[in-house]
């Protein structure tokens, strides 16, 4: 019988708690849940976890991502907002042989929608075919970054299949778990790609699926390295 691996959960928030729900169905025994982003992290209190997910707030991640390397303790982070420091944290997790693999989204089918506007910008700009590129992101209202890390990402895959920069309206507003619509519109049509999360698990799902993933790997990894890069 395999036993499950022991996680350790950082961040008791809407997607704390999603994981938490989905994790012993995804063979994962949860041995620590922190739920105060400003708790200090330590050895003693992930209590043994052979890997940890944080969903916190841009102003803990980093702070975490350390601690958490610190305790020999790989960190699955889905954290946005802390761009700015990302790259130093990283070159620190790689210096001192730990491991993170961050995304701003763990949905497959966002991964793969990223694939599908690089390729149809690059398409569009191609046939210079006279469509102007818009980005419409709609996220619950207690969502604290706007735009989104997920409406970036879609942004920089745009932005990398043309060199054009694409609007983001960002809309904050009810339950909303995560809408993206990427829209090409042109003087008599329109085309749109969208993916719908129609519950936060899907999210849960990915990130549990990243956290087995990179149980005992060393380095800094995104979900082109567990999914494929979708192209």
């Amino acid at each position: 019988m395999t036993m499950p691996i022991r996680l350790a959960i950082i961040g008791r928030g809407r997607m704390g708690r999603a994981v938490e729900e989905l994790a012993p169905e995804r063979g994962f025994a949860v041995v620590a849940a922190l739920g105060d982003a400003s708790e200090a992290v330590t050895r003693e209190k992930l209590l043994d976890a052979q890997i940890a997910i944080e969903f916190t707030v841009a102003g803990a991640a980093p702070a975490i991502v350390r601690a958490c390397m610190k305790a020999a303790c790989p960190v699955v982070s889905g954290t946005t907002g802390w761009d700015a420091e990302r790259a130093v944290v990283e070159r620190e997790v790689r210096d001192g042989g730990g491991a993170l693999l961050w995304a701003p989204n763990f949905s497959l089918g966002v991964h793969i929608l990223g694939a599908l506007v690089e390729h149809a910008t690059r398409a569009i700009a191609q046939v210079h075919a006279g469509f102007d590129a818009h980005l419409v992101e709609t996220h619950h209202r207690a969502k604290l970054d706007a735009p989104s890390g997920t409406a970036r990402m879609l942004a920089d895959r745009a932005e990398r299949g043309a060199e054009t920069t694409v609007p983001i309206t960002s809309v904050r507003t009810g339950s909303v778990p995560g809408t993206h619509e990427f829209i090409f519109d042109a003087p008599f049509e329109q085309v749109t790609l969208t993916h719908v999360a129609r519950d936060r698990r899907v999210f849960a799902a990915g990130a549990l699926t990243a956290a087995r993933w990179l149980v005992g790997r060393k380095g800094v990894f995104s979900l082109d390295d567990v999914f494929g890069p979708a192209a």
